[in-house]
Order: C-alpha cells, then structure tokens, then sequence
C-alpha cells in the first residue's frame, strides 16, 4: 500500500497472517482542498485486496467484470435508480418495432494502443461477442436476440435485433461489455489479451504478478469517463495494485494495519467493527440470480418433485444465513433472481419456509419411509442420498462452507444423507461436474442487472441447442414460452407480470432452492475518497478516488 506520509506501516499483524504486501511511497505532486475532508493529494498509489485471482482480466465471470472494468470503457452505464445513462455513447435511439438501436460515439476517443474507439471498433466488438469466444457471457446475455452490429460512420454504430429485447440496454451496461481495440485482438495472441487487454480506460496493466497482483498504471489520456463519474478527467491516483488474498483475516487485517487502502468482501465477523473504524463501507446486494441452488432434475433423488419440496423445507436455510453470515449478509428464499433484481417476485421468496413436519410428510408420500441404522431414509434398497459440489473459495467462503455444514446437518434430520464435495474452479469450470450423473445438487449465483438473467439460467437445454448454464437440467416447455414472452415484451407492466410468473413456476416446482444474495461488501481507509461500486453489478470503481491529507 502507498499513501500520504501520515499513513500508518504497521507489518506485523499481517504478515503474522500471511499476507506479504510490498509498500510502496507516495509523492505528493500537489493537493487541493477538499470540503470537510483534508487536503486532496495528486498522485499515490491504491492498494486494493480482493479476493479471488481470475484466469483472464477480462471474461465472463462476475470477478473478471470488476478488474476489467478497470480498463475497458462500455458502451453505456447504469445510475444508481436503474436508469442507463452515457458512456462511450453519447445518445441512442431505438426504432419503434425495437429491433434497431442506433449509437452516438464520443468523438475522438482512441485505445491506449492509439488506434481509434469509433463505430467500427464498437460493432466488431459486438460481432466477437456474438460469433466467438471473446466473452461467454456476454454472448449468453444477448442470444438469441442479437443480429449483427454495423459502423453507419465514425461516430455512429447500429446494432440489429432479431425481435424486441427492451432489456438490451440494461444488459449491456455490465462489465462484459468492455470494448477492446480491435488491433489488439486480431494482432495479438490470446494470451496477450488475456494478461494485458488494450482498452480505453482509465487504467492500463503494466504487470500481472501471478498468485500475488495485478499492477494498474494511470491512463493520463483518459477522455471517456461515464456520466456518472464523480468527475472528469484521467484518474487522481498514479497507480493501482489490485492484490490478491483469499484468506479473510488477512485481508481485514491489511486494511486495519494500513497494508492496504481498500478491501472486498469484509468477513461478515469484522463488518460490524468495520463500520465502526471506517467513514466508507459499502454493502451492494448484486442482482441477479443469488446463490442457490441447482437441483438435478434429469438423474438421481430429486427428479421427484416431492423430494425436491423436502429438501427445500428440511433445513432452516434462513436461520444458517443470518447466524452464518452475522446477519450481515441477506437470506434469499428465491432460487432464480435476487431481491435487488427488476420485477422480483417477493411472494415466491417465501415459499418452504423451514419445517420439518412437512419435509417428513412429504418424503413419506414418495415412499422414502423406511430409515437404516444411520438414520438415513431408504426406498427399494437405495439411500436417500445427495452428493452437494460446491465452489470452495471462489464462489463459497469459510463462513459460506460453514452455512453449508449446519443445513447439513440439519438435511440428516429429516433422514437425508448429504455429502459435501468442495470443488477447486478448475474442476467446476473444467467439466468434472457438468454432467447430470456427477452431482444432485451444486450452489452457484449469476449475476445480472436485469430478470432476462431467467433466460439465461432457466432456458431448456435440448440436444440441437443446449444451454450449459441449466444445472437444474430442468425443461419446461411452459417456463420457456413466459421467459420469451417477458423478454420480447414492449409493455414494461406486462413484462414484469410475465417474469413474475416464471419465477413461481420455478418456485413451485422447487427447481431451485434459494438460500442467500450475492453480495459486495468493500472498506475503504479513511484517507481515501470517492470510491464507489457501479450499479449494475457492483465493480468498485477506482478512477475517482484520491488520497486527502
């Protein structure tokens, strides 16, 4: 961490914790009076710890959205009441059959590369989206709507749909939407692009240091800030290291000892002490769909919908959250999108709240009514099993680990015999767990500002056309045609009655089955200001942050 003179040093207790964070010394260049807050300090360094180290800067994961947006610019952004407002693009209009949306660009905008940001940048960006492997995600977030993406000139790009999709706008405000020079793409190994992306952001990477950072330099000529930045011009700050620590105790005990200026993911034990030692703490409740989790509707126990009830109603998922989380972190009753969400159904939430009688009544109507020596139900020589993969520290933290254990428990209680499997990113991304005979149920979360993420989850997955993001493997003819519906909708009262209703049918049928919001939490020190979260997915933003003194 670098900061003011005045910057506390201590080393000890993090590095007692294991955490080895290089200090670096800032030079004041000059400084301006900041209203109640200090002198403003031009120039220094930011050290931010996070959490999870990503294979790419760039990609399709919500961890690769937050550091990419340190250097890719998108098209639009969100403010904070939803609305999208300017970023790249100045104005926009849509035709009035909603197929046709038309973009302004800032003029004169160019990558750190110098080649030019103009509408032929912008529409092979959206072309690569589409037709390759630059970003999955943002691929999934505009199939099957997307058409094709044209310069009209320098200054104006249109994009084509294929039917209406009113929720395009909010969905290419997220991070995966971050416009790349396309010199750099077509000229460079993907490896290049991979480490170091050329944008026109308000940082560029100088240097990945594997399992340790990631070094950010100032773009000093950044001109194309969003319109809900804080302020205009290149960024305060010369430098951002973006650090990398897993472990939570060391990660609060660089903030506390002055190792760092920022951190995400407060463990949940220290955020209330935290708010008190810290002017800035975030609390973001990203929208989307929360972690829950997907049920194996295609093999194995829960392709009975009467099991799937009882597993939902058997543990108390609320009680775990609040008491494994320290109240900090929100319990999310519904599976498919979270509760900062547009057009969230609150009375799908409430469903299996937790009851045991129930759960018992229920796994007695399908028959598993005999119990072994274990106290595990059986039925017709089989164990009434489940074999629960989850992300171990990368999706799921100790203290979610922990959440995971007491609903274990509490699932043996009612005769399940539920084996936890902890999963590296390797083995879950890499397909050890994809197929339906490898697991009965898995938590995961997507994150999206909008509720065309159910599309994107819950669509069928059929052999011409499988959806891979469907780990409930579960095929609803009727939930296909109400997604479609919300998505094509032009009435936005209509639409969310539609969204409203897909999410009940997949409550109903307990697809899914919630258990708490995704979330971004941030502490900032108190000699640093104006760090904020962007709206749509929660990406800390450091580009208007500056050092007082």
């Amino acid at each position: 961490m670098t900061s003011p003179t005045t910057h506390r040093r201590l080393r000890i207790a993090a590095a007692t914790a294991g955490l080895a964070l290089a200090g670096q010394g800032l030079t004041a260049c000059g400084s301006d009076t900041v209203s109640g807050a200090g002198d403003r300090v031009e120039g220094g360094t930011i050290t931010y710890a996070h959490v999870q180290e990503p294979p790419c800067i760039f990609g399709g994961w919500i961890q690769q959205a937050y550091i990419s947006r340190q250097v890719l610019d998108g098209l639009v952004t969100q403010d904070e009441d939803g609305s999208v407002k300017p970023w790249l693009a100045t104005e926009w209009k849509v035709s009035e059959d909603g197929l046709t949306y038309t973009f302004t660009l800032k003029d004169g905008v160019k990558f750190t590369d110098g080649t030019p940001l103009d509408a032929a940048a912008v529409a092979y960006n959206f072309e690569q989206f589409e037709h390759t492997d630059l970003n999955g995600t943002a691929k999934v977030s505009i199939d099957p709507y997307y058409k094709k993406a044209r310069a009209i000139d320098a200054t104006h790009v249109e994009i084509a749909l294929n039917k209406p999709y009113p929720q395009f706008l909010t969905l290419i405000t997220q991070g995966y939407f971050g416009i790349q020079s396309p010199k750099a793409l077509k000229t460079r190994t993907k490896e290049q692009n991979c480490e170091q992306p050329i944008g026109s952001g308000a940082f560029t990477v100088e240097e990945w240091k594997k399992g340790e950072e990631v070094v950010f330099k100032k773009n000093p000529d950044y001109t194309s800030w969003p319109s809900t930045a804080k302020h205009e011009g290149p960024a305060y700050v010369d430098e951002l290291r973006w650090k990398f620590v897993a472990d939570g105790v060391s990660r609060y005990a660089s903030l506390t000892t002055g190792q760092t200026d920022v951190i995400y993911e407060v463990p949940t034990v220290n955020w209330k002490d935290a708010e008190q030692k810290f002017d800035n703490t975030i609390r973001y409740i990203t929208p989307g769909k929360p972690v829950s989790f997907y049920i194996n509707t295609q093999q194995g126990i829960f392709t009975d919908k009467l099991v799937r009830q009882a597993f939902a109603y058997g543990a108390d998922r609320k009680g775990a959250v609040e008491t494994g989380f320290h109240g900090v972190i929100p319990y999310e009753g519904n599976p498919s999108v979270s509760q900062s969400t547009p057009d969230y159904n609150s009375d799908a939430a409430d469903a299996y709240a937790f009851d045991q009688d129930k759960a018992n009544e229920l796994l007695d109507e399908a028959g598993w009514s005999e119990k072994n020596a274990d106290g595990v139900r059986t039925k017709g020589g089989r164990t009434l099993s489940a074999k629960l993969v989850y992300g171990a520290g990368f999706i799921f933290t100790s203290e979610g680990a922990t959440v995971l254990q007491a609903l274990q428990e509490q699932w043996k209680e009612v005769g399940f015999d539920v084996k936890l499997v902890p999963a590296t990113m390797a083995e879950l991304w890499g397909g050890k767990y994809s197929d339906p005979s490898t697991f009965d149920a898995t938590p995961s979360y997507w994150t999206s500002p909008s509720p065309a993420i159910l599309w994107i989850v819950w669509r069928p997955s059929t052999e011409a056309l499988p959806n891979y993001n469907n780990r409930s493997f579960y095929n609803n003819e009727e939930l296909s045609r109400t997604i479609q519906a919300a998505n094509s909708e032009l009435d936005p009262a209509t639409a969310t009655e539609l969204y409203k209703k897909a999410q009940q049918i997949i409550q109903d049928d307990a697809a899914g089955i919630g258990l708490y919001t995704q979330n971004t939490t941030m502490a900032v020190a108190n000699n640093l200001k104006d760090v904020w979260v962007e709206k749509s997915q929660g990406e800390p933003i450091f580009s208007d942050a500056y050092f007082v003194e």
